[in-house]
């Protein structure tokens, strides 16, 4: 019992304890990421995309390229590859515009479809609460409306009001308004826009010039601290390719298995419903309502029975399970080791600050706080609390 008395003093006072100057850095840089979103979302992009192409870099100056021809190479190649994927998913796409009369017709018919069930069924309630006799009493009772008042042509002109001016304004107040909303909602993508052309040329300077930010990185810090951080970067840079590349293999997977299904099933633009679904899958907690709408969209036109929904349905739903259940924790999960309290937090709090940026880039963030929190002593606790 003299023990812990004795134990107890030293523990709590390991126990770090936020002050108000802490609380006050959490709500100014909390504040800096929402306001500065679009910027931290593009450098945090750019940082990704450039962990990822590291090891490719490596290999080329393996073949005796300079180190800036092979992030020029990498970088190229890498370009090449999103442009053809964009020219794949175009010509889909636009063989899906040139149909967009067919699907607009079938929702059409859908929609009706629906209020006339709905308008049956109301009636059919209707019938059942409301007693006959009242129903014959509403007919059959019919007031006549009072006739208007007879008025001359000079008591009309005097009873009539004029037309007031104000309804000039109020078009022209509406028509500011609308053109302030068009202003605003494409001012957004300008800016995403342009935040997006940066990351091309981040990329690259951040794979050419990523042995002398090393080294100017690791200059501040000093004896073990210089080995920490290494490791700590090392542990960051694995964790990324490990959860991104693992993503886009399972979303290749999930892909094929996809469009060789939907072809199957006679969907139109197999090509490009089954990618579209298969990555929505990867979405977590709300991948498997948004890789549905794709194929159901599709299906509108080809299958007006409900049975073949149900069997697409249940394919999709499967292809998420198996992926979520068995190929994921494979793939990602043995290289991320978050729980997941931390990653369902983790979603809340960047969804919130980032929107659906949040939702994509929230799990390798946090993932990369955890290798930080596992390589630097002191920080040791929170990285367990992160880890599963």
């Amino acid at each position: 019992m003299v023990r812990v008395e004795l134990l107890t003093p030293s523990l709590a006072s390991k126990v770090p304890r936020p002050t108000g100057g802490f609380l006050v850095g959490l709500a100014a840089t909390i504040a800096l990421l929402y306001f500065g979103r679009i910027f931290f979302i593009t450098v945090t992009v750019a940082l990704i995309l450039a962990l990822i192409l590291d090891p490719i870099v490596s290999f080329c100056m393996r073949l005796r390229m300079p180190r800036g021809v092979a992030c020029f190479v990498t970088c190229s190649v890498a370009l090449l590859a999103v442009y053809f994927a964009a020219v794949a998913f175009y010509t889909q796409a636009a063989g899906l515009l040139a149909n967009l009369p067919a699907y607009s017709q079938r929702i059409n018919e859908m929609v009706d479809s629906v209020v006339s069930r709905l308008e049956h069924t109301e009636k059919s309630i209707s019938d059942i609460v409301v007693p006959k006799r009242l129903r014959d009493a509403k007919t059959t009772q019919v007031i006549a409306p009072p006739p208007p008042p007879q008025k001359t042509a000079a008591k009309r002109r005097s009873a009539d009001p004029p037309i007031p001016p104000v309804q000039e304004v109020r078009i022209s107040q509406e028509r500011e308004s609308i053109v302030n909303t068009l202003y605003t909602y494409l001012s957004s993508f300008y800016d995403v826009l342009l935040m997006a052309s940066f990351v091309p040329f981040l990329v690259y300077f951040m794979l050419s010039w990523r042995d002398h930010v090393r080294r100017s990185a690791m200059m501040l810090f000093q004896g073990a601290d210089r080995m920490i951080a290494g490791k700590s970067w090392e542990g960051i840079a694995d964790m990324a390719r490990a959860y991104v590349v693992g993503n886009f293999i399972l979303g290749l997977l999930l892909s094929v298995a996809s469009s060789l299904v939907f072809w199957w099933a006679n969907l139109p633009f197999p090509l490009l419903v089954g990618p579209v679904s298969a990555f929505l899958s990867l979405i977590p907690y709300v991948g498997l309502p948004l890789a549905l709408v794709p194929p159901f969209f599709a299906a509108l036109p080809v299958h007006p029975k409900i049975g073949a929904y149900l069997i697409i349905g249940s394919v999709v739903a499967f292809f998420h399970l198996l992926a979520l259940n068995l190929l994921y924790p494979k793939l990602v999960g043995a290289r991320v080791h978050l729980n997941p309290l931390a990653v369902t937090l983790s979603l809340m709090f960047w969804g919130t600050l980032w929107g659906a940026a949040g939702l994509v880039l929230g799990i390798p963030i946090t993932a990369g706080v955890k290798a930080v929190c596992d390589n630097v002593r002191g920080l040791e606790p929170y990285g367990k609390l992160l880890g599963d």
